[in-house]
Parts: structure tokens; sequence; C-alpha cells
């Protein structure tokens, strides 16, 4: 009897709105290759069309996290202009960039090695829980390529432009414990899938409009001045003091 073919990207939702999607492809260290790509399109697309999510967790099977973009698939073909190259890379960088746009928040569970895209796939999570053996790669110079996928973006947003130059630059890595103290991650457990499963189910149980909210003033906090963040939250929390949670503890003060 034929064996059943490996999906290499995993998805679970639980009832209460939590989905899981799980880079499945361990012999290759979960490279995103175009099964791969596509198949982190089609959960993303699917994850944004569940009006009922209330949470992401990201992770990979195996020893690695991400080893990053398949190489031989995007780069063995030779006499390709650099205008159809960048196209190609493109559609990779649209795989894991796509979790930006997810208004629930969004967790990366590194249990080992994210490198390269594998990396951009974690920074583009709203929060990540590394392990002890974690490691957050940007090694594109040791293979004589310029940074892609946002990566420049995600660093110097992070790191500022002066460790994010060294990192860079050098092809450096950064292990789960220097992650948390630069704040490239803001966790770290013994076991980061478990440890954002929990954080995923406290998130889920509040008000998802509460939730969704948040998210929006934190980004919004990155970009834009006081004023403009201020008056976003005099809405967001005129509009949560409607809701049953805040009405329960006004009603217990004035006992």
């Amino acid at each position: 009897m034929p064996s059943l073919p490996v999906t290499k990207v995993l998805r679970d939702r639980t009832e209460d709105g939590r989905w899981t999607i799980t880079l499945n492809d361990p012999d290759r260290r979960n490279a995103i290759d175009p099964e791969v790509r596509d198949g982190l399109i089609a959960a993303i697309t699917d994850i944004a069309d569940d009006r009922d999510a209330r949470t992401l967790v990201i992770a990979g099977n195996g020893p690695a996290f991400c080893a990053g973009a398949d190489l031989p698939a995007m780069f063995n073909r030779t006499g390709r202009s650099v205008a159809e190259i960048r196209t190609d890379l493109h559609e990779i960088y649209d795989s894991f960039l796509r979790v930006l746009t997810l208004p629930i928040p969004t967790i990366a569970a590194i249990q080992g090695p994210a490198v390269g895209a594998g990396l951009n796939l974690a920074m583009a999570c709203d929060t990540r829980i590394v392990g002890p053996q974690a490691q957050l790669i940007a090694s594109f110079t040791k293979i004589g390529l310029h940074p892609g996928g946002g990566c420049t973006w995600f660093l110097t947003r992070t790191l500022g432009p002066e460790r994010a130059m060294q990192l860079l630059l050098d092809g450096g890595s950064v292990d789960g414990p220097e992650a948390v103290r630069l704040g490239l991650a803001g966790t770290l457990a013994e076991d980061p899938l478990a440890a954002a499963h929990e954080r995923a189910a406290r998130w889920a149980a509040l008000d998802p409009a509460l939730a969704r909210d948040i998210k929006t003033s934190v980004r919004m906090a990155t970009t834009s001045d006081l004023a403009t963040s201020v008056e976003f939250e005099a809405w967001a929390q005129a509009s949560s003091a409607t809701g049953p949670a805040i009405q329960e503890t006004v009603a217990r003060f004035r006992r």
C-alpha cells in the first residue's frame, strides 16, 4: 500500500479559535520550498477568513524552527535576470509577510535555529517565545546574499541601526537568552511551544475586539505620534467600556 504524502504545513484549530501552524519538514529543517510557501499562504488565508479566529501560534517540527528559503529551489536556475529573480523572491516573501496582516495576536514558538527567511517568519509574529537551544540567524552575507524579506526592517526596528548593522554584516546569530536580552524575543521557556499555547489560551479568553484593538494600538505606537495614538486609545477604550467585563468591575466597586 503506497504511503500517504507528507503535508509540509500542518494546521490546527481549537474550538475557542486558537490556530496553530506547524512547519512539518524536519528532515530539511523546515526550509521554505514551493510546497511550504504555498501551504503557508493557504493556511494564513484561511485564518484571515475565519471571523472567530482568536490567536495564532507558529512552530516548527523537529529540532529546527525554519532553515530559511530552499536555496537550491530558488537559485539553481542560471541565466535569469535580476527582475525575474526578484519576482520569485517576492513570492517567498509573501508567504511569511502575510502574518503581519492578521488582526489577531500571533506568537512564534522557536525551539531551534530560525535562519534567514525563517528568522523573518518569526519576526513577522507579534511576539516570540524562545527555548534554550533557539538561534536567530541572519546569515545572508555568509552565502553572499543581501538580506531580504524585511530582515533589515525587522532588525533595525527591534535592535536599532547600529546593532542591526553589526548582526547583518557579520552574518551573525543570537541565541535564546541573548534574544530576550536584546528584545528580539519576549520570553525564554524550556518548552517554547507549550509556553506559546498557554499564552495563546490566555489571550483567546479576552474579548476578541479588545485583543485586536490592543494589537492595533501597539503597532500604531511604532509609527505614529503621541496624539494619533491617544486618539485611537480614546476610541478603543470607550468602546471597551461598553463591554460586560468592565461593567462587572464597576458594579463590584459600588457594593
